[in-house]
């Protein structure tokens, strides 16, 4: 909204160019978005494969954003089994809730999910060494031996793939979701939804499988999957049909009958 209005709505902030409609390129195209569980950082991810991140500005009133930092989650790729090209469209963002100082986040493209880390990490120069103060060593030997030392030029934000969850999905990836356990996430794409557990990257369990056996009587897909927020054993997965259905991973260890 452009202005305030009667209900106390009002226009905040953007982010990004505000240049022509026409000089956007199809890279910078926000495809999604995503607040951490705090609300102080927010993450996108665009077409071109990058994610930016915002962090909250304590010292402005009001609710207000600053960029913190930027890096490159996905390249385009090519299934060379089936002559199809992979984009490096980011399709969903999500936060792992925070342990230390350092943040993780999941982000998918069609095919390949990663867990990233971000973090304060500090650069250091070699400030004092044998030859620092322009003496020279004497007949070969130097007088006095000093050990170099390592101070603080400059603190940069690093972000760097931990694991590369690839190779479990035939069909598009439309969703990941995080367990409140924060050990396990479930990813899914149009037939499926598989388990997996953060620190085991090529390994995953299918725990929801609607392909039909003939892809001729195929009726539906599956379009998003969740887990609930605070039981673990719980998640739901809406189709094309319009239905969701709530799955409990305590009766069962496939969850294609749902629990309602």
């Amino acid at each position: 909204m452009a202005g305030e209005t009667d209900n106390g709505w009002k226009f905040a902030q953007c982010f990004g160019d505000k240049g022509e409609v026409e000089d956007i390129t199809e890279a910078d195209i926000i495809s999604t978005v995503e607040f951490d569980h705090t609300g102080d950082y927010l993450a996108t991810g665009d077409k071109g494969g990058r994610v930016v991140l915002f962090e909250r500005n304590d010292g402005k009133k009001g609710c207000e954003y600053k960029f913190y930092t930027e890096f490159q989650s996905h390249e385009p790729e090519f299934d060379y089994l089936k002559s199809l090209e992979i984009e490096e469209k980011i399709n969903k963002i999500k936060w792992c809730k925070r342990q230390n100082a350092a943040h993780f986040l999941l982000s998918t493209n069609d095919k390949t999910i990663k867990l990233w880390k971000v973090f304060e990490k500090s650069l250091k120069v070699v400030a004092e060494n044998n030859l620092s103060d322009g003496s020279r060593p004497q007949n070969g030997k130097i007088q006095h031996l000093r050990l170099p030392k390592l101070t603080h030029h400059d603190t940069i934000i690093a972000a760097v793939p931990r694991k590369v969850y690839a190779n479990a999905h035939a069909y598009h990836i439309n969703s990941i979701s995080i367990n409140s356990d924060g050990e396990t996430y479930i990813s899914a794409d149009d037939l499926r939804i598989n388990l997996w557990n953060l620190n085991i990257s090529d390994q995953s369990f299918n725990i929801v499988d609607i392909k039909p056996v003939n892809m001729e009587e195929l009726t539906e897909v599956i379009t998003a999957a969740e887990f609930h927020p605070i039981h673990c054993n719980l998640f739901m997965y809406s189709s094309s049909k319009g239905t969701i259905k709530l799955s409990d991973m305590r009766a069962a260890a496939l969850c294609d009958k749902h629990a309602k």
